[in-house]
């Protein structure tokens, strides 16, 4: 077990120290330590209202930090605007599936594409098309009229073709049907083979912990707990106190 209080590793690619946010006076992110090494896969739990989606909208710039550091690579991105932290290779997958509801399939795609950084794995739309079959059948269809199931493989897709380095992915399967929650799930772990690092905040416990090479939990704005999913998954007090509902 881990505290918000631990020195984080010099090998990470994404490091956030004793990162600070409000909305309006009220104090929603206390300190959080965390970080992400190259080619992991870390999933952020907790209850709702602890706190993980205010950290990836701080470390995405969707929310002003009131104090700490959100380093990648060793650059300082805290308080940036968003898309000077997109373009630094941070890409951000939000639970609200926020697609161009005019555009096309591949015209939001396309939307996506940015040229990759030396060293950073390059996606193609034609990759999207092998993971999601179901894009490639809608892929003259405007975003508005699809399903949910459907916009969040589009909205994931269309973060991939930025090349990132990091993936921030919140809530991918809300709502989804069981095949296409174990496509979303086949998909991240292929970013992990291909050395994208993915931050996912999940809450169906067993996806979260079967993709993770390792967890952390959230509670009352802080990290509480951080190690493997077989640690986690063998601490029955832990997640009782801080993920039973």
């Amino acid at each position: 077990m881990n505290t918000a209080s631990r020195t984080i590793s010099q090998g990470s690619l994404l490091e956030v120290s004793q990162l600070h946010a409000h909305y309006g006076k009220s104090h929603i992110l206390h300190g959080v330590d965390l970080r992400v090494a190259r080619g992991e896969v870390v999933s952020l739990l907790g209850r709702n209202g602890s706190g993980r989606s205010t950290t990836m909208k701080a470390i995405m710039g969707l929310v002003a930090p009131s104090a700490g550091q959100i380093r990648l690579n060793g650059r300082d991105l805290a308080g940036q605007r968003p898309y000077t932290i997109c373009r630094a290779g941070i890409a951000y997958v939000p639970e609200e599936r926020e697609v161009f509801a005019n555009l096309t399939v591949d015209e939001n795609l396309r939307m996506g594409e940015q040229a990759a950084q030396d060293g950073v794995h390059r996606w193609r739309v034609e990759d999207m098309f092998d993971y999601f079959p179901r894009l490639k059948e809608r892929r003259n269809t405007r975003a508005g009229s699809m399903s949910g199931g459907e916009q969040q493989m589009l909205t994931m897709c269309r973060s991939l073709l930025g090349n990132p380095r990091v993936m921030l992915i919140d809530e991918p399967t809300e709502g989804l049907a069981p095949k296409i929650v174990a496509q979303v799930a086949e998909c991240i772990r292929d970013m992990h083979g291909k050395g994208v690092s993915v931050l996912l905040v999940e809450q169906k416990l067993a996806i979260a912990l079967k993709v993770a090479t390792r967890v952390c939990v959230m509670g009352h704005g802080r990290i509480v707990f951080e190690g493997t999913p077989q640690q986690l998954a063998s601490d029955k007090a832990l997640v009782a106190q801080w993920l039973a509902v």
